[in-house]
């Protein structure tokens, strides 16, 4: 064990030096991961391709669809500016709340579908309109904006980071992880907003919103979707997949309705209808869906790439002995959920990415499990927030996340470091601790 442990320890060394530092991308410093790992852990030459490649197979089987048909919904929700609708939707029926919390909740929902340096992107102009040209007040807002998309960035599926973390710890109810990463990601989103709301209210500027304000900056777009007609590409996917996890509990055997209730709620075909709902926004406006699906598969490739070589490292990994030897036994009690934290942690603020940070180390917790007491299905879940948690612990100057948010929210560096990544750290740290809380008392009944 002592040896698997130690090889693998250089394999993440290898991570972040060639991430960090040679700049290399992602894939191909994975892809070497995998084949070194496989030569140090002493596979057999003539199993070291198949190995490899029924990882990379196995990986894009479970969740390639899943991500393909989330960049799609994403895709077209921006270029029919459905984005916007629903920024102006939450903003309107939310304004009973502090700004700061509203923002961190528009950036929370729009990242579902939206990766989150593309709908910082989109929404920063928000934060510029609202900030009022006070600059204490343009920063609390930014970092609202910043940690409430990074909330649901390494939480909640479809995005990459956590459909990864599925696949890679063989998670089979894509929903429960849904569910729980979906209100653990919600905590982290507040714990984010109360951050940049301590700043917000040291900007000396009315806390109230001015309506008149907002309606000039929303009347610039003429042509946007109502928020009903907006929302439902990402309401039908949880609708159905909520339905059918839930519904058939409530019926004995199979019959009809219930297999085609499972048809749809299957992840997959979930999204698939999320998509033609999207498509059809699509058609409304007479944009070219041909265009939408090209830029949709362009943007998604890469996210593929990377994690699919994360499966092929993953299941090399899983032929090392990485629990005789040493006692587990002690972790059993909830603390072992600190081992996927900690070490996702370390990754995230070595190289920068949150979602190499979770393809790594979910690979590396999956050997893990029945040894910490996490393999069923609900225990996975646990590893997947508490890697989650970790992987946006913290975001600071090799990450490219951090340069967006600064550059965008016209934030000096110095800036950004107090605020943007403090809050990542407070986010990730407090996050855990309320996690752990949970857990006790979950094991507790």
């Amino acid at each position: 064990m002592g040896l698997d442990l130690l090889y693998i320890v250089l394999v993440v060394v290898w991570i972040i030096a060639g991430t960090s530092y040679l700049r290399w991308h992602p894939f191909f410093v994975l892809l070497i991961s995998a084949l070194g790992l496989a030569f140090l852990l002493q596979i057999p030459l003539e199993e070291i391709p198949e190995t490899i490649s029924s990882g990379f197979g196995a990986m894009f089987k479970n969740i390639g669809l899943l991500i393909l048909f989330g960049a799609w919904i994403g895709v077209a929700l921006e270029t029919t500016n459905a984005t916007t609708a629903i920024a102006k939707g939450i903003i309107k029926k939310l304004t009973i709340l502090p700004l700061p919390f509203v923002i961190s909740a528009l950036g929370y929902l729009v990242s579902i579908p939206v990766f989150c340096d593309a709908a910082f992107v989109i929404l920063a102009p928000l934060t510029k309109k609202l900030a009022l040209n006070n600059t204490a007040r343009r920063n609390a807002l930014t970092v609202a904006l910043s940690t409430g998309l990074f909330s649901a960035h390494v939480l909640v599926p479809p995005t990459p980071g956590p459909l990864a973390a599925a696949g890679n710890l063989q998670l089979e109810n894509l929903y429960l992880l849904l569910l729980a990463g979906g209100i653990f990601g919600l905590v982290l989103m507040l714990i984010g907003a109360c951050f940049s709301f301590y700043f917000f209210r040291k900007s000396n500027q009315q806390d109230a919103f001015d309506h008149n304000n907002l309606q000039n900056y929303f009347d610039q777009d003429t042509d946007l979707p109502s928020f009903s007609e907006a929302i439902w590409p990402l309401a039908l996917p949880i609708l159905l997949m909520a339905a059918a996890s839930i519904i058939p509990l409530f019926f004995e055997g199979s019959n009809l309705f219930i297999d085609i209730l499972l048809f749809l709620g299957d992840p997959a075909i979930a999204l698939l209808a999320g998509v033609l709902v999207a498509f059809s926004i699509c058609k409304k406006q007479q944009q070219e869906i041909s265009e939408i699906i090209k830029k949709g598969m362009a943007q998604a490739a890469p996210i593929l790439l990377i994690t699919a070589m994360g499966g092929a490292l993953g299941t090399v990994i899983q032929t090392a002995n990485l629990t005789d030897g040493i006692n587990l036994e002690s972790f059993s009690n909830g603390l072992g959920l600190a081992i996927p934290f900690l070490l996702a942690a370390l990754l995230k603020s070595a190289q920068g990415s949150s979602t190499v940070a979770i393809i790594t180390i979910s690979s590396i917790m999956l050997p893990l499990l029945p040894a910490l007491g996490f393999y069923s299905e609900m225990g996975k879940v646990w590893v997947i927030m508490a890697i989650g948690a970790g992987s946006l612990t913290v975001s600071h100057a090799n990450d490219s996340y951090f340069w967006i948010v600064s550059q965008l929210g016209e934030m000096p560096v110095k800036e950004a470091y107090r605020k943007h990544t403090l809050g990542t750290l407070l986010q990730g740290v407090v996050g855990f601790v309320i996690l752990f809380c949970a857990y006790s008392l979950y094991s507790a009944f």
